[in-house]
């Protein structure tokens, strides 16, 4: 063969050895609705990833044992179990957070509930607040009646996204040692947010 032959080749095989892959992620959601609802919206390129969201109205052990089944039926990247601590027992939300890290899922959780992500586009929340008063706090910020399975709020919040992960980061930096099911409010909801955003823009 000759030596133009060979490189020729090789040139190629580097050409599609270095081709972007594209990622697949899992997205399993406690929430049959507001949870999918709020990432089916992020805007993701079919060319660059693949987000497979599902809401299963499970609680947060049981949804882990969920992602397990559906990671053994199809291959991903990664795997994020987006899950509330809400008025599970503390065992329930703290197994649920480790067994998803030995099984090297990722966690999206929030204490109490999920709505802590949208106020947090408004404001710091540093003070925990009843579950029941997220959705008089968020039609008061919003200015209009909050819908708890809306499809539009991915859109209506979306200016103020850089505002919620700035706030949920500092949130975070006050609790030392951390201990998810005692520090309310908190969310890790913004992690998961800036992993999907890393393709919106490619």
């Amino acid at each position: 063969m000759s030596r133009r032959n060979v490189n020729s080749r090789g040139y190629h095989e580097r050409k599609v050895n270095t081709r972007e892959i594209r990622q697949r992620y899992l997205i399993v959601c406690e929430g049959e609705k507001t949870e999918p609802n709020y990432f089916r919206s992020f805007r993701v390129p079919k060319k660059v990833a693949e987000i497979h969201v599902q809401g299963r109205g499970e609680n947060p052990s049981k949804l882990v044992e969920s992602a397990k089944e559906l990671k053994k039926q199809d291959d991903y990247d990664q795997v994020w179990c987006v899950f509330d601590r809400d008025s599970w027992t503390v065992e329930d939300f703290k197994n649920a957070i480790n067994n998803a890290e030995v099984q090297g899922f990722k966690v999206a959780y929030s204490n109490e509930a999920f709505e802590l992500w949208y106020v947090l586009h408004f404001e710091f929340l540093h003070t925990g607040i009843p579950r029941n008063d997220y959705k008089k706090k968020l039609t008061s910020l919003l200015r209009q009646p909050y819908k708890k399975n809306s499809d539009t709020i991915y859109d209506e919040l979306f200016e103020k996204q850089y505002i919620a992960i700035q706030n949920a980061e500092k949130l975070l930096k006050q609790y030392e040692p951390h201990n998810p099911e005692k520090d309310n409010p908190s969310t890790t909801v913004h992690l998961l947010v800036q992993e999907l955003n890393k393709f919106i823009h490619k």
